[in-house]
C-alpha cells in the first residue's frame, strides 16, 4: 500500500507524534461540528414534536446512529485503514447536517431523528479517533497519547455550543429555520476534518501498526500479544455505563433549563451549561491519561464514578439552581473524562492487535447503543420524578461499574 512503508525506514516515534497531531486537530474540527447537536438536539426534537418527553429521542437518535455503525466502521478500518474510516464518518455527518435542516424548515419529526442519527454516524468516526491514537503507542504512553486526542475535543467542543446565539443570527440573516443557524459553524468544520484526514494521516497508523505486527510474527522474535477477555469486557462495561450516566443527565438538561431560567435567557443558559459540561469531558482527559498511565486503569476508572457520585448528588440536591445544575454537569463530564480515557486503554492493552479493531468497535457500539436506550428513559423518568429523582436513577449504571471493578481486580493489568 503506498502509504505503508517498510518498517526500518519509519520513524516510529515521529510517526506516532505526527499521528497524534492529525488527530488532535481533527478532534478539535469534528468538536465545532458535534457541539451544536449536543445542545441543541433536544431543543428541536421538542420544537419539532411539540412534547418534551420526547426530547430524549435526539440524544437516542445520536447515539443510536453511532451504535449501528461503530462495528462496521471498526471493519472498514481493518481492511482500509483509520484514514479511510474517519472520512466515511465525515461525510455521514454531512449528509446529516443537511437533513437535519431540512426536517427544521418542513417540520418534520421523524427526518429530524434521521439527520441526528446520520451526525451520529459521523460521531462514531470521530469516537473510534482516539483508539487511532493507541496504534502506535508505547504501553507506557497509550493512556496519555488517548487522551492528548480526547483533549483536543474541548477547543470545539466548548466554542461549538458557545456558536448558537451567533449561529442564530446568521442563520436568521440568510432565512434558516430557527435552532438551526449553528449547523452551519458545523457544516463548514467537517468539511475541513474531511480535507485533514485525506491530505495529512499519513502513514495511515493501524495499517502500519498492522504491517509492523506482522514483520514480529514472521521474524518469531516477540512473544504473542496476551489476550485477556474477561478484563476487556470489563472495560467495555465501564465505558458504556459510564457514557450511559453522562448521557442520560445531560441529555435532559436543556428541557430543565428552559423551566428554571427565563424564556429571553434559554438559549444562552444552554450554551453555556453545554460548554462548560463539554470542558469537563474533554479538559482534563491529559491528566487522567497520565494517572491512568502512573496508578493504573482500574483506579482511575474508578475515580470516574467517584466523581459521578458527587455530581449526582448535586443535581439531586440543587436541581432548581442554575449554578448547581452547571456545577452537576460540569462534575459529570469530569467522570466520564476519567472513566472513558482509562477504560479505553484497558480495552486496548487487554487485546491483541489482530482483534482490536473489532472490540473497539464492539465497544462503541455497546456504548452508543446503552446510551440510546438511556436517554429515551430518561425523557421519560424527567416526565415522573423531575430532575432530581433523574439523578438518583443514573446511580444504577455506577453502581454497576463499582461491582465490575471488584469482580476483575485480580485481572487488571496495570493498577
Amino acid at each position: 500500500m503506498p502509504d505503508i512503508a517498510a518498517s526500518a525506514s519509519i520513524d516510529l516515534v515521529a510517526a506516532q507524534r505526527r499521528t497524534v497531531r492529525v488527530l488532535a486537530a481533527g478532534q478539535v474540527l469534528t468538536g465545532v461540528a458535534f457541539g451544536a447537536t449536543l445542545s441543541l438536539g433536544a431543543l428541536l426534537a421538542a420544537d419539532l414534536s411539540g412534547q418534551e418527553a420526547l426530547s430524549g429521542f435526539a440524544t437516542a437518535a445520536v447515539t443510536l446512529g453511532a451504535a449501528l455503525t461503530a462495528i462496521p466502521l471498526a471493519r472498514l478500518a481493518a481492511r482500509r485503514g483509520r484514514r479511510f474510516a474517519l472520512t466515511t464518518g465525515n461525510l455521514a455527518a454531512l449528509s446529516g447536517i443537511l437533513v437535519v435542516v431540512t426536517a427544521a424548515a418542513t417540520r418534520a419529526f421523524p427526518l429530524l431523528l434521521v439527520g441526528i442519527a446520520l451526525i451520529g454516524a459521523g460521531n462514531a468516526g470521530t469516537l473510534q479517533s482516539r483508539f487511532a491514537a493507541t496504534d502506535l503507542a508505547t504501553s507506557a504512553r497509550r493512556g496519555r497519547d488517548l487522551a492528548t486526542v480526547v483533549w483536543a475535543t474541548t477547543v470545539g467542543g466548548v466554542v461549538g455550543p458557545l456558536l448558537l446565539a451567533p449561529g442564530e443570527l446568521v442563520g436568521a440573516s440568510i432565512g434558516m429555520p430557527r435552532l438551526t443557524g449553528a449547523y452551519l459553524f458545523s457544516f463548514a468544520a467537517q468539511v475541513c476534518a474531511f480535507a485533514l484526514y485525506v491530505l495529512v494521516l499519513r502513514p495511515d497508523p493501524l495499517l502500519l501498526a498492522q504491517r509492523l505486527d506482522r514483520d514480529k510474527a514472521s521474524s518469531a522474535v516477540a512473544a504473542p500479544e496476551a489476550d485477556r477477555p474477561k478484563v476487556a469486557r470489563f472495560a467495555m462495561l465501564a465505558v458504556a455505563a459510564s457514557h450511559v450516566t453522562m448521557a442520560s443527565v445531560m441529555a435532559m438538561t436543556p428541557v430543565h433549563l428552559s423551566h428554571i431560567v427565563a424564556p429571553d435567557a434559554v438559549t444562552l443558559a444552554v450554551g453555556v451549561t453545554i460548554a462548560l459540561h463539554v470542558f469537563g469531558m474533554y479538559g482534563l482527559s491529559p491528566v487522567f491519561g497520565i494517572l491512568a498511565d502512573r496508578i493504573g486503569r482500574l483506579a482511575v476508572i474508578l475515580l470516574g464514578q467517584a466523581l459521578f457520585a458527587a455530581s449526582l448528588v448535586i443535581a439531586s440536591l440543587f436541581s432548581a439552581s442554575q449554578a448547581g445544575v452547571l456545577v452537576a454537569l460540569v462534575l459529570l463530564g469530569l467522570g466520564w473524562s476519567a472513566a472513558t480515557v482509562a477504560g479505553s486503554a484497558l480495552l486496548t492493552e487487554a487485546t491483541p492487535l489482530a482483534l482490536r479493531p473489532r472490540r473497539q468497535g464492539r465497544s462503541d457500539t455497546l456504548m452508543t447503543a446503552c446510551a440510546a436506550v438511556g436517554s429515551v428513559l430518561a425523557g421519560v423518568i424527567l416526565g415522573l420524578v423531575g430532575y432530581g429523582g433523574l439523578a438518583l436513577w443514573a446511580f444504577v449504571p455506577v453502581a454497576l461499574v463499582c461491582a465490575g471493578a471488584v469482580a476483575v481486580r485480580g485481572l487488571r493489568s496495570s493498577s
